[in-house]
């Protein structure tokens, strides 16, 4: 999941000029090799959530370091994503680990 802020000039630019924020990060994301699921506009901190798969995490954080090196978000965050499966199997695999908290 990736969110992202526009900065004030972005909205104005935007708000000028509106266009299909899919199309443009679509072929970005397809550039690195992942696939833009949907992208969303939303309420409150973000402006802008985008669900994408990504061979790896460097292509994730590559697309995440690109589009905050662009200057139109004023902040990008990226968030893995696990399936109810592969929450499940964290799970069971943290059931198996010998961890001890601090003075336990």
């Amino acid at each position: 999941m990736i969110q992202a802020s526009y900065t004030s000039e972005s909205w104005g630019v935007q708000i000028n000029n509106p266009a299909n924020r899919f199309e443009q990060i679509q072929g970005t994301v397809q550039g690195l090799g992942g696939s833009l699921e949907s992208i969303y506009y939303t309420f409150g901190d973000y402006d802008i959530v985008g669900i994408a798969q990504f061979p790896d995490n460097t292509s994730a954080a590559a697309f995440s370091l690109a589009a905050s090196a662009g200057g139109a978000a004023k902040a990008v965050k990226t968030t893995p994503l696990m399936t109810a499966e592969e929450g499940m199997a964290a799970m069971r695999k943290a059931g198996g680990a010998s961890y001890k908290p601090p003075g336990g």
